[in-house]
């Protein structure tokens, strides 16, 4: 993949929305990116405006092998529970809310469920969308993700743009239902829901009016 590739990390580098520790971070290969995605913003930050960042970025190029992903350190034990007293740690939530946006980043990447659940919402975009490149994310939790109603537009554009995802049906009528959805996106999926799906939209206060138009003139005889 070249840098002209398209992920959704690599669109958020591109319009130069990142700060610098979190580039840094990326050069470093230290978030535990998918292969593809690690060379593409890697052959983008070579060109970095800042020495360090396009050094470091150089430097993880040269060194990768065919399996770059074996680059990559072992992600930490990041599962809330008790220590070796016994004593409980705090929540996932409470130790999210003390991390920087970096540390949060690297989490979204390599943490666990539950914390990629609590990091999808983060206020920081990146963030949030970094959780849709975690190579742990399932199914099961972007059906999930496109239930929500307090993540953000950015999100659910990805969801909606992203192929393997749309082969769901379930993610599908998630988004279509979901009041935060863009409005292109939701028009866009309209068509591919089932009729008893329609009439639900048609009636669906929540959703945008011009969504629940075009379900009503969808169900009206030609």
């Amino acid at each position: 993949m070249d840098a002209g590739g398209s992920t959704p990390l690599l669109d958020f580098f591109k319009r130069g929305e990142v700060d610098r520790d979190i580039r840094l971070m990326v050069a470093q290969q230290v978030l535990g990116l998918r292969p593809h995605e690690q060379i593409g913003l890697l052959e983008l930050l070579v060109d970095d405006r800042d020495p360090d960042v396009a050094a470091a970025a150089r430097a993880s190029l040269q060194a990768m092998t065919p399996a770059p992903q074996g680059n990559a350190p072992a992600a930490p034990d990041t599962t809330a529970g008790a220590d070796a007293t016994g004593a409980p740690q705090t929540s996932a939530l409470e130790r999210i809310a003390a991390m920087s946006p970096a540390q949060r980043l690297s989490l979204a990447m390599r943490g666990t469920r539950e914390e990629r659940a609590i990091l999808v919402r983060d206020p920081n975009k990146i963030v949030a969308v970094a959780v849709l490149s975690s190579p742990k994310i399932t199914g099961s939790e972007v059906e999930a993700v496109a239930k929500m109603a307090n993540v953000s537009e950015d999100v659910l554009r990805i969801i909606g743009q992203t192929r393997a995802w749309m082969k769901s049906y379930a993610v599908v009528s998630a988004l279509t239902r979901n009041p935060k959805t863009p409005v292109a996106v939701s028009l866009n999926l309209l068509p591919r829901l089932l009729e008893r799906d329609v009439k639900i939209l048609a009636s669906d206060r929540n959703v945008p009016d011009v969504i629940r138009l075009a379900a009503r003139k969808r169900l009206t005889p030609k």
